[in-house]
């Protein structure tokens, strides 16, 4: 696999690492760096190592702010003239640099200097940004034309892959480490635990700003006595540390060692007890990461730290997490994990465990693994590794069903599927719906909660019974017979670039009902609110009631985006997947009984869910502006529908009215439920 990388912070050393690492492992990889950067305060020139030369590169940069800065177009054009597989963009997807690169590739796809074309190879992207922000113009839309093409991106903490889906990325988004040298930052073997109830050497490493909390690491150490900081780094509050040390009288308790290089910062951790990483929560700026915390673990040191952006990734069930802010609730934190049997030794142990899923080794081959999805688009061989072929004949299935009640519908619907691997997700936890999985011998999961269905199906996938087969959505409330299933699977084996087929469909009066449709946009909802809808007849993709998902498709793109909760989750999906070059299709051949919202008998909280979900869909890949134009062709059609029909489908389209004047995600909050109400 041949990867061109283009990173500015590559200047630094010890981060080209997982270039090395990648190149270890096989792939081809070619780096273009920063000739000068400023980290840390400091400006860094690029310094290629003998074992780089020939594919680490310089270029040079205007601007110094990483989302404002442009490469020098020449080194870039020149490379992107090569045959790539992959572009690997170490930069934020808002960046200028990151359009800039992605327009030289497409501009280099379609000329190479001698008329001829070449090829766009696909490409992912990095990502630490775990703000909700909004970003001004022009940054905003060049976010969204970065992610909506992008084949994955490997962002550094689970809060940055959130907003990744949420604003358009249409592959996979594996959370990928930052890493560190395993062989520089080790354990001492002849450490043995502090005395409990003695002196805590307390460490700090990192920049001295506000928003680290040294004010709180400070204050700290001055509400107990035992208490003794080393502090290294430098930064905006260097200067007046030392009188802001003397003032709280912590003299002779605090040392200001300053800062520190890679060679002697290993040293200084295991020098300590405990180090804290107190980092505050600002309306700019979270923890992004916490790279002085694996370092730590990886020299086993135990870890205290804020309860504050990515660090709860890092520390959570190997540390000790403290509310952001709090000096007592550190200190009291810090002495715990010294005075406690066991406690310091338990830390030290799952420290050096979680900083092992850290190593240079280990980011670069989960890099790898996403770089081998990232580029095995439609029409791509099927892993050798695939599961045996399914009971009902053709490609492997497992079948995912998210119930919420009704066990009889769901009894109904798992009967025809014996001897095929079944996963329940029970959104109700109701014990009849225990007792039919027992009975019919299917996984049952059961959150606890109502995740929606998006968050259900992602449960069910991150831990799959037949890893590698395709996956059959199947609602309680439908029925699928398992020849039916085995012509949608032949379907699917037959054209490699279908990432997602079902069947037709009739309710139980034998009254067939649409399943192909195209996707939701601004002007296709005015042309619907015009009376002009038989002009978009296309089926762009299909509804997820029955809804066969192949296996390759699902590696690429991923899951359902969670931010939805129930409805036009698997128009998302399948929108992702249309940008990576799939398709989608109806197998009219195959016809499934569908109810159609028999697990609900609240058809209010229907209404509201599927309105909902229009909002969340058009938000997520048109903006807020093409929302509201929507909205305005929604709000007009069903107002239309109001003055003219009378009954059940007049006493609808009112209430749509007065859902799409309100917002309809507005209206959903009412009934205490949907992805805010989880999160929340």
């Amino acid at each position: 696999m041949r990867v061109l990388r283009v990173s500015h912070s590559a200047v630094v050393a010890a981060w080209r690492e997982r270039d090395r690492e990648l190149r270890r492992l096989g792939a081809d990889v070619r780096l273009i760096s920063a000739r000068v950067w400023d980290e840390g305060g400091m400006p860094v020139p690029l310094a290629v190592r003998p074992d780089e030369h020939g594919w680490v590169t310089g270029a040079a940069t205007v601007g110094r702010h990483p989302a404002r800065f442009l490469w020098d177009p020449r080194p870039l054009w020149t490379a992107l003239g090569e045959d790539w597989d992959l572009l690997d963009l170490h930069e934020e997807p808002f960046a200028l640099a990151t359009a800039q690169i992605l327009l030289l590739a497409r501009l280099r796809a379609v000329w190479d200097g001698r008329g001829r074309p070449t090829r766009l190879p696909p490409h992912v992207l990095y990502s630490a940004q775990n703000l909700d922000k909004r970003y001004p113009p022009p940054f905003g839309l060049l976010q969204r034309l970065a992610l909506r093409a992008a084949a994955g991106a490997y962002p550094c903490n689970a809060a940055a892959a959130r907003l990744l889906r949420r604003r358009g990325l249409a592959g996979r988004a594996p959370v990928v480490p930052l890493g560190f040298a395993a062989e520089h930052f080790a354990p001492d073997p002849h450490r043995v635990p502090p005395t409990p109830g003695g002196p805590v050497l307390l460490g700090y490493a990192g920049r001295l700003a506000a928003h680290k909390g040294l004010d709180v690491l400070l204050r700290a150490a001055a509400t107990d006595s035992r208490i003794h900081l080393r502090i290294a780094g430098g930064g905006p509050l260097a200067e007046g540390l030392a009188a802001r040390v003397a003032g709280l009288g912590l003299t002779d308790r605090v040392r200001l060692v300053g800062g520190l290089d890679q060679d002697r910062l290993p040293d200084f951790y295991r020098s300590l007890d405990v180090l804290a990483v107190p980092s505050l929560t600002t309306s700019g700026w979270v923890e992004q990461f916490g790279r002085v915390a694996v370092e730590a673990m990886a020299c086993g040191i135990p870890v205290v730290a804020s309860d504050s952006g990515a660090l709860p990734d890092l520390v959570a069930g190997v540390g000790l997490l403290v509310p952001p802010g709090d000096p007592a609730a550190l200190a009291t934190a810090v002495c715990r994990i010294v005075d406690e049997p066991g406690a310091w030794t338990a830390a030290r142990e799952q420290g050096l465990a979680r900083a092992a899923e850290c190593t240079w080794t280990a980011v670069a081959q989960a890099q790898l693994a996403l770089y081998r999805t990232a580029v095995a688009g439609p029409g791509k061989a099927r892993a050798a590794t695939a599961p045996p072929a399914s009971p009902v004949g053709g490609r492997p299935v497992e079948v995912v069903v998210v119930a919420f009640g009704a066990p009889g519908l769901l009894d109904r619907a798992l009967a025809p599927l014996a001897g095929l691997p079944v996963t329940v997700v029970d959104n109700s936890s109701h014990p009849q719906v225990r007792e039919v999985c027992r009975v019919r011998g299917v996984r049952l999961l059961d959150p606890g909660a109502n995740l929606g269905f998006a968050a259900a199906v992602n449960l069910a996938l991150a831990d799959r019974l037949a890893p590698g087969a395709d996956v059959l959505l199947l609602n309680p409330d439908a029925q699928v017979e398992p020849a039916d299933l085995a012509v949608l699977s032949a379907r699917l084996g037959s054209e490699p670039s279908l990432a997602s087929v079902a069947p037709a469909q009739v309710d139980e009066s034998g009254r067939p009902a649409r399943v192909g449709w195209p996707f939701p946009s601004p002007w296709g909802h005015w042309l619907d609110a015009l009376g002009l809808g038989r002009l978009r007849r296309r089926n762009d993709y299909v509804i997820g009631s029955v809804l066969l998902l192949r296996a390759e498709a699902l590696d690429q793109v991923g899951g359902f985006d969670d931010g939805f909760f129930l409805y036009a989750e698997e128009t998302d999906w399948a929108r992702r997947a249309s940008r990576l070059g799939w398709r989608h299709t109806v197998v009219e051949q195959v016809q499934a009984t569908h109810s159609g919202g028999g697990t609900s008998t609240d058809p209010a909280r229907r209404e509201a869910h599927f309105a909902a979900g229009e909002e969340r869909y058009l938000r997520k890949h048109f903006g807020p502006v093409g929302w509201q134009v929507a909205r305005g062709a929604l709000l007009a059609g069903a107002a239309a529908r109001a003055l003219v029909r009378t009954g059940e489908r007049g006493r609808v389209a009112r209430w749509r009215v007065r859902s799409f004047a309100v917002g309809p995600v507005r209206t959903e909050r009412r009934f205490g439920v949907g992805p805010e109400a989880r999160l929340a």
